[in-house]
């Protein structure tokens, strides 16, 4: 039963230092935030908060066309 408990802890320990190579190598954690992605903001995809506070408040004629206020 011990060596099961010995071989699961050596394959965790080789999950996290595969998992975390990229970071290492890399010297920061990946930025994952929706309004800093490149890809998102090419396909029109922004942050929730950035979009309700733009349209919080808003008096034009027009309103928020992004969310429809």
């Amino acid at each position: 039963m011990f060596q099961f408990f010995l071989i699961i802890a050596a394959l965790v320990a080789i999950a996290v230092v595969c998992l975390s190579v990229g970071i290492i190598v890399k010297g920061k954690f990946p930025d994952t935030h929706v309004g800093h992605n490149a890809d998102m903001k090419k396909m029109g995809i922004t942050c929730i908060k950035k979009d309700s506070t733009f349209c919080q408040g808003r008096t034009d004629s027009e309103g928020c066309k992004g969310c429809q206020v």
